[in-house]
């Protein structure tokens, strides 16, 4: 590459190069965050004098091409990856953060954030949902597929009335409205029980999309109440919130007697199954849709901790259009990829 070295090259090299060896040098415990700093400082050395030199395209090029003659069993100092790096430091001007947070996942999922965000405040949301379930790629892109930083803690509740402060807020963060149903390749004109026997078949995207700490106790669980048999829709346990969770999938819209419903069950459930050192059970209303109002009248009295969101299902498509969309083998596939 025909590229004249401009004042100032060698000494830029010169420290790269160091900076290089001794991040090499680190603990194998430090591995990725010593390699996710380095990049952020090579990216940052290469802003500045981009900015302060008017360097080109051309120079990083030439600096890629120095840096893998100088260490040609590294991998990663392509051009490309060099402009990866000067694109990272620029998106993440504060060190701190680079070390306390986009420092602790793979560079490859750093590369995805910004392929995918501008807005600095997404991007940290789920950097740092990543580090908080150990998202693999394939999941951290379907998350984001999913739109999950805007479907996150929203919903009808009732929870700050009705739980202490630090389980309310928790409890309110975990809620989505709405949930996405997508992987069971229903129509929105989908029945009931169809949904539920879906949502029991792929029961593993079904508590992704729920998100972490939630248990599986079961499904149609039976209650016996004063000799009548009652069925709750579907029964989890949040390890984090240290409660059960009662769901009750509907699929039509909210209507106010559904929490009278789930009240009941909520009841049923502290009386019944909840173990002394449990937190107060808590109630989700998963339906096809809801009227704000509506359901902000329902829950206003309710004494148990109540929930009310919407689900979404994909909606019928003409046939020639379905072959471009994933199938669900293909979409498992792609969620059976480990972190």
């Amino acid at each position: 590459m025909n590229v004249s070295t401009p004042a100032g090259y060698a000494e830029l090299l010169a420290e790269i190069k160091e900076r290089v060896r001794t991040a090499r040098t680190q603990a194998a415990v430090s591995l990725n965050s010593g390699l996710i700093l380095l990049y952020w400082q090579i990216g940052r050395v290469i802003l500045s004098r981009q900015h302060t030199s008017g360097w080109g395209a051309g120079v990083v090029g030439k600096l890629a091409d120095d840096l893998r003659r100088e260490f040609p069993d590294m991998r990663g100092l392509s051009r490309s990856n060099l402009m990866q790096m000067r694109r990272f430091a620029e998106a993440w001007p504060d060190e701190s953060i680079v070390r306390q947070l986009v420092g602790q996942i793979p560079w490859g999922h750093n590369i995805r954030l910004l392929e995918r965000f501008r807005d600095p405040s997404e991007r940290e949301w789920y950097a740092k949902a990543t580090i908080q379930h150990g998202w693999s790629r394939a999941i951290l892109d379907y998350q984001i597929d999913s739109d999950l930083y805007r479907r996150q803690g929203r919903g009808t509740t009732n929870f700050e009335r009705t739980l202490p402060p630090a389980q309310s807020e928790l409890a309110a963060a975990l809620l989505k409205d709405p949930y996405n149903f997508d992987f069971l390749g229903l129509a929105e004109d989908a029945r009931e029980r169809d949904v539920h026997r879906g949502l029991l078949q792929h029961l593993r995207e079904f508590l992704m999309e729920l998100g972490a700490g939630f248990a599986f106790v079961g499904s149609e669980v039976h209650l016996e109440v004063a000799g009548d048999d009652f069925y709750i829709d579907l029964l989890f346990y949040h390890l984090r919130l240290r409660c059960f969770v009662v769901i009750e999938l509907k699929s039509t819209d909210f209507k106010p007697e559904y929490a009278g419903k789930l009240n009941f069950y909520l009841s049923a459930v502290d009386d019944i199954m909840r173990h002394p050192e449990d937190q107060p059970s808590i109630g989700l209303i998963i339906c096809r849709g809801r009227n704000g109002l509506v359901a902000e009248y329902a829950l206003r009295d309710m004494g148990k901790p109540i929930g009310i969101a919407s689900h979404q299902l994909r909606q019928a498509l003409p046939e020639q259009l379905r072959g471009q969309l994933p199938t669900i083998e293909e979409l498992e596939a792609v969620l059976g990829e480990g972190p």
